[in-house]
């Protein structure tokens, strides 16, 4: 504000408005704004954690459409091949089984942004847009999980329940 004149201001300004601090990678990032300025849809949220009706985890994707019902993982080279590619294809059988609609995104497919666009605007077609009433799965963590959706709640956390709560992280991306 006090520096409106100064080069490159208001496109700080408009980037400061696309950010979210739960993007955890800059491919999860870029991903986000494919869907946000090459899709025209509305904000996805990041790293949410998903629950079923019973209250188990059944994972965080890197965007969730809550409104859709779509969860859209950027899977990078370490997600392609060998363990890490079995526990994803796992993760997404569990999306599905609660009535989410997947998709994936890799790097190759961010430099056609029009063509992902596309994608992204028709799995958001093919989502089943129940009301919150009708849904399999939730936003609402049970009573045991802690929460972590923010930089100050994880900067919160003792040393103990980093190692427990944000170990899944090294593995982003």
């Amino acid at each position: 504000e006090e520096h409106p004149g100064w080069t490159g201001v208001p496109q700080m300004r408009e980037a400061l408005a696309l950010a979210d601090e739960n993007c955890w990678s800059p491919w999860e990032s870029r991903t986000r704004l494919v869907w946000r300025l090459d899709a025209g849809l509305p904000s996805p949220l990041c790293n949410r954690p998903i629950f079923d009706r019973s209250g188990r985890h059944v994972g965080t994707p890197d965007l969730l459409d809550p409104w859709a019902g779509v969860v859209v993982e950027y899977d990078g080279a370490p997600h392609l091949v060998g363990e890490q590619r079995k526990i994803d294809v796992l993760r997404e059988e569990a999306y599905r089984r609660v009535g989410l609609e997947y998709l994936t995104v890799l790097s190759g497919h961010l430099r056609d942004r029009h063509g992902t666009a596309a994608r992204m605007r028709d799995v958001r077609r093919r989502a089943r847009w129940s009301t919150a009433a009708g849904r399999a799965w939730t936003l609402e963590p049970p009573p045991w999980w802690v929460m972590t959706t923010t930089v100050a709640r994880r900067r919160s956390l003792s040393a103990a329940e980093r190692e427990r709560w944000l170990r899944y992280r090294r593995r982003a991306g």
